[in-house]
């Protein structure tokens, strides 16, 4: 038995109908050579003989009596394998947008929370003879890189199936639901645990806000600069209530060309996926006549799990970004783009230590329910204040390709959560070489056509960022700074712009809609 934290617990919490919490991923299968078997069931007795192996799809939800403390994750030793293990066929003429589509509407229902929250999905009948493989798993038990250490747990490195030992014999039959008594006192240990954590974490958390202080305060901009600290965001179509119905769209990029892209004009694979989104919202948003004066923002998760950390559980916080849709010159875009990102990343390793303290609420449950509940049928969203106009999230994965049941592992698409306030999410994910975008949407805010366009937009914002000249960036010292701590891109200028002789880098968008 094991009690959520209240961050896992969130996701639970703020679930609606209308905002389903599960993560998922789209991955693409090339079939063995002259393979003549049926690749559903192969893959169910893969499963079936791994299932041990991860304590994600081996465990349920037990609610606390009356939601007065978070709920329990209770082992379960009877999954229904067939249930959680599904098989689809494509109608003709089998395209990827077909495929798409089905993805978004497996996306849009609920996981049950009386089994293990997960699914997953074998699809054939592509045209090409490729096989997809789409799961979702609740948010509340895996955020990005605990999915990845999940997929190094199913998968395998070659094409030969590699043996695992058996599950261990059971002493005795797991309790389908525990007692209340069991449920009440799990709840009172834990919350003392997590209190006493916090007595010891006091001169931890000083220290590191203290630490963060400063690095904020060397951040601040010089006058005529601009401002690295971040109001609030202009409202756009974006930031309103969501039904459950959903678009997804993906995209593939050659994950070297992308660093080599960012190298040659003086950012990271993040500035350039920044820069790549700022630009297409920009255009798409201008096109219906909607972009707001103010920059558009956005709202960037970060991850706080340590090196070597495989528990699947959520250590994620989040930061904003600027993405500059004020400015027109592409240049002073793409700086202050990279100069935002790296502050508000200097300010969270910082923070590490307060960012993931778990604090215990009694009644939270019920609490959160209800304003979820309310944000979404009162229409709230789109009246209130906005944090962030689109969430963008950017995945290290897998650097070798997998391989499942035998079959080749050419994509692993993300597909994650839009909510109330942030209709679009846009996800990126590395994976062999590749950088995988997918956008997943509420359809009624962006249509499925709509996302295709933006899929497009993204492309010719790539060809912009691509056209760039060549930036060398010498780093100057701040007088007073502590170097060592603050990398805040405030500090470095740009002292020599060159043109660039080499040629563009290739989009190579392997992931064609008509395949």
């Amino acid at each position: 038995m094991d009690q959520l934290s209240s961050m896992d617990a969130s996701f639970l919490h703020l679930e609606t109908p209308e905002t389903p919490m599960h993560v998922g991923s789209l991955m693409i299968f090339d079939l063995p050579e002259g393979y003549q078997g049926d690749y559903y069931e192969d893959v169910k007795e893969m499963l079936g003989k791994r299932l041990h192996l991860s304590v994600l799809l081996n465990r349920k939800l037990a609610q606390m009596p009356f939601q007065l403390a978070e709920p329990v994750w209770i082992e379960d030793d009877d999954i229904e394998l067939d249930y959680h293990v599904r098989t689809v066929t494509l109608r003709r003429p089998g395209t990827m947008a077909q495929l798409e589509q089905l993805v978004a509407r497996l996306h849009a229902s609920l996981l049950d929370r009386s089994r293990p929250l997960w699914e997953m999905y074998v699809i054939d009948g592509l045209a090409n003879g490729q096989v997809a493989f789409y799961t979702k798993a609740h948010h509340s038990g895996v955020d990005g890189k605990a999915g990845v250490e999940l997929a190094k747990v199913l998968y395998d490195v070659t094409p030969t199936m590699r043996e695992v030992p058996p599950p261990r014999r059971k002493r005795a039959a797991a309790q389908y639901q525990l007692g209340v008594t069991e449920l009440l006192q799990a709840a009172a240990n834990n919350a003392a645990q997590q209190y006493r954590k916090l007595a010891e974490l006091l001169p931890t958390a000083a220290k590191a806000l203290g630490t963060a202080a400063s690095v904020m305060a060397s951040q601040r901009s010089q006058k005529g600069e601009r401002s690295l600290s971040l109001g609030l965001a202009p409202k756009t179509v974006f930031n309103d209530s969501i039904t459950n119905q959903r678009s997804y769209s993906t995209m593939t990029l050659p994950l070297a060309d992308i660093k080599a892209l960012g190298r040659r004009v003086g950012g990271t694979v993040n500035t350039i996926v920044m820069a790549m989104c700022s630009i297409a919202l920009q255009r798409f948003l201008t096109e219906r006549g909607l972009l707001p004066k103010e920059a558009l923002i956005a709202m960037v998760p970060v991850s706080l799990r340590a090196e070597g950390d495989k528990a699947m559980n959520n250590q994620v916080s989040a930061v904003r970004v600027d993405l500059a849709t004020d400015i027109d010159d592409l240049p002073t875009r793409f700086k202050a783009i990279h100069a935002s990102s790296e502050a508000a990343k200097a300010v969270v390793r910082e923070l590490k230590p307060v960012l993931g303290v778990d604090v215990p609420i009694t009644g939270s449950p019920w609490l959160m329910t209800g304003l979820a509940s309310l944000l979404g049928r009162s229409n709230l969203a789109s009246r209130l204040p906005a944090a962030g106009n689109v969430l963008i999230s950017n995945v290290p994965g897998p650097g070798q390709h997998l391989y499942m049941a035998g079959a080749r592992m050419v994509h692993y698409f993300p597909v994650s959560i839009p909510y109330h306030g942030s209709a679009l999410n846009i996800t990126v994910h590395s994976y062999a070489g590749l950088l995988e975008f997918g956008l997943t949407a509420c359809r009624r805010v962006l249509s499925q056509d709509e996302s295709y366009e933006m899929i497009e937009h993204l492309r010719a914002a790539l060809r912009e960022i691509e056209a760039l000249p060549q930036v060398e960036i010498v780093e100057l010292k701040t007088p007073g700074a502590d170097q060592s701590k603050v990398k805040s891109p405030a500090a470095a200028s740009v002292t020599v712009i060159q043109p660039d002789e080499t040629a563009p880098v290739a989009a190579n968008d392997k992931a064609s809609r008509a395949s």
